[in-house]
């Protein structure tokens, strides 16, 4: 399940999805990125989406700016499991 949030732009973690408008495609899920760095530049934060080699988004927010992110929840750490120790005696 995800969730639509309003954040501050400071808020924002990598990881998030955020709205990068209609573009070229009719699917409207494509239209949502995944951020992958967070800068911060002359007091504005810069959300980076897409692979930073590659050509990538740039989005240009006042910290406390209202942003719209889907955020999924963390997964649960699965619990530890003590396995046997297998020796093969030859």
């Amino acid at each position: 399940m995800t969730n639509r949030i309003t954040v501050a732009a400071a808020d924002v973690q990598v990881g998030d999805h955020i709205y990068n408008g209609p573009g070229a495609s009719a699917h409207p899920t494509f239209a949502w990125e995944t951020v992958t760095r967070i800068n911060m530049a002359d007091g504005l934060v810069v959300l980076i989406t897409g692979s930073l080699e590659l050509p990538h988004g740039e989005f240009w927010y006042e910290p406390e700016e209202a942003v719209v992110v889907m955020r999924y929840p963390q997964p649960e750490p699965k619990p530890a499991v003590a396995t046997a120790q297998r020796k093969h005696g030859h």
